[in-house]
């Protein structure tokens, strides 16, 4: 049975600790005599239905700095774009390589696709969760803040994917985390109770500022992702006051990380001075796509079986 990463879950609280470890390896080792190469002589499907920068070239890259081969499949080169069933993708994959990195509109065919699969699937970004990019997120503050309990999250604006997977991770480590979210925007319900449960201390609320005041870690997105484009207009109106400013920051602790996990639009949900400034860590967390990608190919696939 394949060793799938379709969210924070797959790994556990254990297993996540252990992949933000690696990573840290990954970082400290990189472009040193000591690089590990632990999959030298495989190949790795990156397969792509929606467009991509930061996902893509991590995952690329990762893949050829661990000794592998990268195969990229975008929609309109390759027969997925022709309507190829999902379950004929995953058959044919798995005859080919040793993973295969699936980024995407649908949850669904994320998981007909590790259904189908005989080998391990990552999930590169779907509409419900984008566990690669929540680990990028906590290596960044685990290593400037060198520990990630006992501090407070934010997250301002939509109850996106990426809202989704901050709530699965404060269920994982039991972290305290405040959504501020839009009426009619909020988070999947089933991941809240789930972080409930397991012991996360999570809440919505709808003022951003009670969300900012006394944050460690302030984190936010795009108010209208891809495939949203149609509701920009209705977006910026619902999202109005949600926007992480100079004001909105200055609520917060006064060494507080500001995160986002880019594209930005500067001036909608996040001033062009913030996102700029000496609180931000964006591109800490991009340059951690990288290593937090290593490690969890080489966690799905030398566990894979």
């Amino acid at each position: 049975m394949s060793r799938d990463f379709l969210s924070l879950s797959d790994a556990g609280t254990h297993g996540l600790v252990e992949l933000l470890d690696s990573a840290d390896r990954f970082r400290a080792t990189r472009g040193t005599t000591d690089a590990p190469k632990p999959l030298l002589g495989k190949s790795v499907a990156c397969v792509f239905e929606k467009a991509s920068t930061r996902t893509r070239i991590s995952l690329e890259v990762a893949v050829f700095e661990l000794g592998a081969h990268p195969v990229v499949l975008l929609s309109a080169g390759s027969q997925i774009g022709r309507g190829e069933p999902v379950e004929d993708t995953a058959r044919v994959l798995s005859r080919y390589v040793h993973a295969i990195t699936l980024r995407t509109f649908s949850q669904k065919a994320l998981e007909l696709l590790a259904e189908h699969a005989e080998a391990p699937v990552l999930n590169a970004l779907s509409d419900l969760g984008h566990p690669l990019q929540l680990l990028a997120d906590l290596q960044t503050v685990r290593r400037i803040r060198g520990k990630l309990e006992g501090l407070r999250y934010a997250w301002i604006g939509d109850g996106n994917n990426m809202a989704n997977s901050w709530i699965e991770a404060a269920g994982l480590l039991g972290f305290e985390l405040t959504l501020a979210c839009p009426e009619g925007y909020d988070p999947d319900p089933s991941m809240l109770v789930e972080a409930r449960d397991r012991g996360g201390r999570v809440r919505i609320v709808r003022d951003p500022r009670e969300a900012a005041t006394g944050a460690d870690v302030l984190s936010t997105d795009v108010f209208a992702s891809m495939g949203q484009e149609e509701e920009q207009a209705a977006r910026l109106e619902a999202f109005a006051g949600f926007s992480v400013t100079e004001e909105l920051v200055s609520h917060a602790n006064d060494d507080v990380m500001v995160l986002h996990c880019l594209p930005a639009h500067r001036g909608e949900e996040i001033a062009a001075g913030v996102l700029e400034g000496p609180r931000s860590f964006v591109w800490d967390q991009a340059e951690a796509r990288l290593h937090t990608a290593k490690a969890a190919l080489v966690w799905a696939i030398e566990h894979d079986g």
